[in-house]
């Protein structure tokens, strides 16, 4: 009966008809030999672990859900809007307090018109109730924002989530590499300074030339330089990589899996682009412009009165023995209406305020959606050319060994100068460096592809845009 009350009592809301905007993106993604998209059965389940194939990275994922402070502080800003929420929707209910207090007065006599001063005493103890009628709605706009920032920070710890999974994903798979270059640092310097003995000795019974000892020299100390900045390199690796995970590295096996291996599942990439609209950050822009849309409603509710009402009942005497006699009954009840006449134009001030602030979310909303359209297409654009650019990369791998062997071969019995061998040493360095860059670019271009599709996704969800 009394909530039915309270809900009689709160009458309309004046917040506007939510409209989702118009996405200003296509209906699909870009078509062409760009962008070979997969078709929509491919569906992957929505967990990261299903398309983290390696279960080194997957552990170090885990390390990083449990530890990583940024995520850490997404949390706690969720429970501190949750917080929130609960504070402004206690507004929409009765308050109830008890209060006792006593007073005791001395009165001159020339103020009391008697002769001679008096002391008078008061007791009283009550129980008070507080409540402001929301007939307009303000106090509900009021939760309603609330309850859309609540949401959009709990939107936004999954956008960090994601984020985090990938950035952990992206900074394993360069330590990787990394480690990658230098084995192929290491087997190159070993390469060089076999064929500085070899020239050295050649030279010291006069038959190569002081110029091919140099060049040999040079070899060595710059691939011995390389070898220094990939050893730097793995250090900092490892580093961000801690950083990251907001703990030390766990020890991992000694053997490590190698770039060109199966590491990732592949992406569902058939789907429509109102897939988008699951993603953390848009859903995090959609809630804020819920929010500011409810904003509107408590800012025009301000222009219409405000009706609270007070009661108080209790006890009251002026002695403290006989508070709770028979007869010392006490109660009030007082309402109050209040209706704004002149403020020199702040509530139109207010009102315009969110208005425009209201404008400004959905900019953000509009934005958010064309940020990721964009990564995804540039995701799906760099899903075939890079398997393309590694296979062309592994056949020239393949050539430059074969050219390295012949150069080799024809050198150590005089055919060919020593520059031919040098070139060929280089070209095969070179084809090798190459080859891992462009599978950790493949990679990462699949964990960037794999966040900017939300970090998760269900063939429900598929289903659910095409209807």
């Amino acid at each position: 009966m009394g909530s039915s009350l309270i809900l009689a009592l709160t009458g309309c809301s004046m917040i506007p008809e939510y409209e989702r905007p118009a996405s200003p993106v296509a209906d699909g993604w870009s078509q062409g030999e760009t962008y070979q998209a997969a078709s929509a059965e491919q569906l992957a389940p929505p967990v990261w672990q299903s398309f983290f194939r390696d279960p080194q990275l997957r552990q170090l994922i885990d390390v990083a859900l449990e530890n990583n402070r940024d995520l850490r502080v997404a949390a706690l800003n969720v429970e501190a809007t949750r917080a929130l929420y609960r504070i402004q929707r206690a507004d929409r209910f009765p308050s109830l307090s008890a209060d006792a207090g006593g007073s005791r007065t001395r009165t001159p006599s020339d103020l009391n018109g008697a002769a001679q001063s008096g002391i008078t005493s008061q007791y009283n103890a009550t129980l008070g109730v507080a409540w402001e009628v929301d007939l307009f709605g303000r106090v509900g706009s009021l939760q309603q924002q609330a309850l859309e920032e609540y949401l959009a920070t709990e939107a936004a710890q999954r956008s960090v989530q994601v984020s985090l999974i990938a950035s952990v994903a992206n900074t394993y798979l360069l330590w990787q590499a990394d480690q990658a270059l230098l084995q192929a640092t290491q087997d190159t310097l070993q390469t060089y300074e076999d064929s500085l003995r070899l020239t050295q000795r050649s030279f010291d019974v006069g038959i190569a030339s002081s110029l091919e000892l140099t060049q040999a020299r040079t070899a060595v100390e710059t691939a011995r330089s390389s070898l220094a900045r990939y050893t730097r390199l793995i250090a900092e690796d490892r580093n961000a990589l801690a950083l990251l995970l907001g703990q030390r590295i766990p020890v991992l096996p000694a053997e490590q899996p190698q770039l060109g291996t199966a590491l990732l599942a592949e992406l569902p990439v058939g789907l429509p682009s109102d897939v988008m609209l699951q993603r953390p950050d848009i859903l995090q822009a959609e809630y804020q412009l819920r929010g500011a849309n409810a904003n509107i409603g408590a800012a025009r509710a301000a222009f219409f009165p405000s009706i609270s009402l007070t009661a108080n009942a209790g006890s009251a005497s002026s002695q403290l023995s006989g508070l709770f006699d028979s007869g010392s009954e006490y109660w009030s009840f007082s309402p109050s209406i209040s209706l704004p006449i002149f403020n020199a134009g702040r509530l139109q001030a207010n009102l315009n305020y969110a208005e425009v602030i209201r404008d400004v979310r959905v900019a953000e909303y509009e934005k958010a959606i064309q940020v990721a359209f964009s990564e995804v297409a540039n995701g799906l654009a760099a899903r075939e050319t890079y398997v393309d650019q590694v296979a062309a990369q592994q056949r020239l791998l393949n050539a430059s060994e074969d050219y390295f062997q012949i150069a080799e071969r024809r050198y150590r019995i005089g055919v060919d100068s020593y520059l031919t061998l040098l070139d060929a040493q280089r070209q095969l360095f070179s084809a090798r460096q190459q080859l891992i860059t462009d599978q950790l670019n493949q990679l990462t271009s699949e964990v960037d592809l794999f966040r900017a599709l939300g970090g998760g996704w269900t063939s429900q969800t598929a289903q659910a845009a095409n209807d």
